[in-house]
């Protein structure tokens, strides 16, 4: 049986979804998770990358959300070549952080984003195949950020590395540009867990200097942009036991909106998903 396809978005709490996603009233730390997970089922957070989350809050997280709620992480900004650090001692301290939300049972992966100095060589190899006893038995999701690791004569042998390690590859899809920080799209499952992100095709503000992230992510996806991975969607979940589509196109609220029209568009392919939809209203009784 084909897995079903579970989206979200990658935060619920970012400035744009402050300002245009939620309704009056939906104000504090508590309501917005709780709003977030009538609509959703799984998030990836991505604050960690740039600060440590005190255990109390993760395990606010993981308090605040239904039994079926699935998190993903993204790795501090020390696990991925962006800050020099030990590497056992950065994995220690990220895995304190998220501790709560681990033993809950709901934290589910890992995203390691690689900076785009990890050029594909044998010493990164080496350094990657280190990384599922650091992290087990979270999964480790790997996303490059230089092309080397996905041209064409290189994707066998880096899938095949990735699959022979435990680490679940991440499909992206972003701009089509020849920037050596951009990976080709290529949708591929290396572990039971496959794993998407959507960034968006805006070139202009891919390597824009001193803005934003969502400017770099300033991208709504048209219905025709989306369609084009409905098929290779449909595979991973006929490959793989878990698929996650997470959005991180994150200006305004063009990642929700983004999510919903795709999930209209694996609704008509037939392709079981969760997430993207307006949850139904309570039941009125009668007297």
């Amino acid at each position: 049986m084909a897995a079903t396809v579970r989206l979200g978005t990658c935060s619920w709490a970012d400035e744009g979804l402050l300002k245009t996603w939620y309704p009056r009233g939906v104000s504090t730390a508590a309501t917005r998770l709780g709003y977030y997970a009538e609509r959703f089922d799984t998030v990836e957070v991505d604050s960690p990358f740039y600060a440590l989350p005190d255990p109390a809050v993760t395990e606010r997280w993981a308090r605040r959300t239904p039994d079926e709620f699935v998190f993903h992480v993204k790795a501090h900004a020390s696990m991925t070549g962006h800050e020099a650090a030990d590497q056992e001692t950065a994995f220690a301290a990220f895995r304190a952080a998220v501790e709560p939300l681990e033993l809950s049972g709901k934290l589910r992966s890992v995203l390691l984003q690689y900076h785009p100095r990890l050029v594909k060589s044998a010493a990164a190899k080496e350094e990657l195949s280190r990384v599922r006893a650091l992290l087990d038995p979270l999964v480790p999701l790997i996303e490059f950020r230089h092309r080397s690791w996905l041209e064409p004569w290189e994707q066998t042998d880096t899938l095949t590395f990735l699959e022979q390690h435990g680490l679940a590859y991440v499909s992206v899809d972003a701009p089509a540009t020849r920037a050596a920080n951009v990976v080709p799209r290529v949708a591929a499952a290396t572990h039971a867990l496959a794993y998407v992100r959507f960034h968006g095709r805006n070139w202009k503000t891919w390597n824009i200097r001193g803005g934003k992230s969502s400017d770099r992510f300033d991208w709504l996806y048209s219905s025709e942009e989306l369609a084009e991975w409905v098929g290779p969607i449909g595979r991973l979940a006929s490959e793989a036991d878990e698929v996650y589509a997470l959005f991180n196109n994150n200006k305004d609220d063009f990642a929700p909106r983004s999510a919903v029209v795709f999930r209209g568009l694996l609704d008509e392919a037939g392709i079981a998903a969760s997430g993207g939809i307006e949850p139904l209203p309570p039941q009125q009784t009668l007297f």
